[in-house]
């Protein structure tokens, strides 16, 4: 008998050959807003997706922040003091503010990988009534107090008269601060990081344009001097937010938030403050440790302060692109548990690690050979040029494993773990940073070189022991 006559090619069935990975592609579809479901799309796809707009984002704020200085300056430095002074107590508005949006994006995020929109908007309701609760608190108070909180400051009472309006303006205004970065934190973790992108940009970019107007008086707009520079902020801020609460009410968004949302229910709301408690704690104590190195770099004298503060500047522009993939990471952390899926979600922030590794040893390489250049970009005066060079090349070393420890802490806070990264805080800058600067400028004698050093050495100690928390994986278990 004999064999069956094999089908001609006509007849076999047509197999479409696998859509090839275009990374240019994915980057300019990452540009239209569109909805995805980042718990099955392909790893290196829902990474770019979500990281790309986040990117863009944080590097709108770096050049907000370069330009407000900019135009600021030009009044004096007098001027600067102010500014310098009032943003030392905005970073308690900011520790508010960002840990109760550590908590935001950590549990929209697992109700949107549960299926479970109307919990996801349920709690952005919540979310946005607790922002408007504390920013009304601590506006009142910080508000009607802006002139003691400068002289508490140590400024010199000429200061305070010129300073007062632009204090109680940033001070008494910050429900613009709290809102856009609440609601930012509910669009990344529904996955719609362009509607974030879309905010800062609109928002910051407004503060860019106005800020001269109202400083200098151009055009049709009052000269107010400093405080200008102070309503500008929160005119742009607040026309991010009017934006931000049109897409909310449903417009383009996948949350949408109705009047029921908005009653207070209290069991949500305490879901979002237990994580956010330790959220704000953690971001509290980086940002007292930075303000411990200061203190230890004054000893030295204004030239030891005047090139390390360069130098970070510098450093913390090119940061801000780092935590957009950090805040894609834990996006696709919050969802993918939410999917039941823990092994997705430690890949998407291997994934993650691996390219911000990849951006910031670019970064720190190129910052390690054009050191001193950069630096004098801010200035003229030879002893802070050096140090400051000095700064950004001992501090440029750590750039990998700052990488990899944002995108690791970015994991943990996803997962609504943020216990363990106040942790590692606590642990490597209290108790590890700043003694250890202590001790390499004076006992060692290493003077601002040794609180150079302490820098990358911290944070290095921070990344190994958020790799091994990490690994054991404890996290994956968290249950908001």
């Amino acid at each position: 008998m004999s064999a069956p006559a094999p089908s001609s090619p006509s007849a076999l069935p047509a197999v479409s050959p696998p859509e090839k990975f275009s990374v240019w592609r994915v980057v300019l579809q990452s540009f239209r807003g569109e909805q995805h479901d980042y718990t099955t799309a392909p790893m290196n796809r829902a990474v770019l997706l979500l990281a790309v707009p986040m990117v863009l984002e944080m590097m709108m704020e770096s050049l907000f922040a370069v330009s407000d200085v900019f135009w600021v300056s030009r009044l004096g430095k007098e001027a600067v003091a102010v500014v310098g002074l009032t943003e030392s107590v905005m970073t308690l508005i900011y520790a508010v503010a960002i840990g109760l949006s550590i908590a935001a994006t950590a549990v929209v995020a697992r109700r949107i990988g549960e299926k479970d929109p109307v919990r996801a908007s349920l709690a952005a309701g919540q979310i946005v009534l607790l922002g408007v609760g504390f920013a009304a608190t601590l506006g009142l108070v910080f508000g009607f107090f802006a002139p003691e909180i400068l002289r508490a400051m140590g400024a010199a009472e000429a200061t305070v008269r010129l300073g007062t309006n632009f204090t109680r303006v940033m001070l008494g205004g910050n429900i613009t601060v709290f809102l856009i970065f609440l609601i930012n934190a509910v669009f990344r973790g529904a996955g719609d990081a362009v509607l974030a992108m879309r905010t800062l940009w609109l928002a910051n970019g407004l503060n860019i344009v106005l800020g001269p107007c109202f400083i200098f008086g151009w055009g049709p707009f009052p000269e107010l001097g400093v405080t200008g520079a102070a309503v500008a902020t929160n005119l742009g801020r607040g026309i991010g937010v009017l934006y931000q609460l049109w897409h909310l009410a449903g417009h383009h968004s996948r949350i949408r938030v109705v009047a029921h949302d908005l009653r207070p229910d209290f069991p949500v709301m305490a879901t979002i403050l237990r994580p956010a408690w330790n959220g704000i704690f953690q971001f509290a104590i980086t940002m007292t440790s930075w303000l411990g190195l200061f203190k230890i770099l004054a000893s030295f004298g204004s030239t030891a302060l005047a090139g390390y503060t360069i130098a970070i500047r510098i450093v913390t522009f090119a940061m801000m692109p780092a935590w957009g993939l950090s805040n894609a990471g834990a996006t696709l952390v919050g969802q993918n548990l939410g999917a039941g899926q823990p092994d997705r979600a430690e890949a998407a922030v291997k994934l993650a690690a691996r390219f911000n590794v990849m951006f910031l040893g670019v970064v720190g390489l190129l910052f390690i050979v054009l050191a001193h250049p950069l630096v004098s970009l801010f200035t003229t005066d030879p002893e802070v040029l050096a140090l400051g060079s000095r700064a950004l090349w001992v501090v440029s070393l750590g750039f990998p494993f700052y990488a990899a420890g944002m995108c690791l802490e970015g994991a943990f806070n996803g997962a609504g773990d943020t216990w363990t990264p106040t942790r590692l805080n606590f642990f490597c800058f209290w108790l590890g940073q700043i003694p250890l600067a202590w001790a390499l400028a004076h006992p060692l004698g290493l003077g601002p070189l040794g609180v150079f050093i302490a820098v990358p050495l911290s944070y290095s100690i921070f990344a190994v022991l958020a790799a091994v928390f990490f690994k054991r994986g404890k996290w994956k278990l968290k249950k908001i």
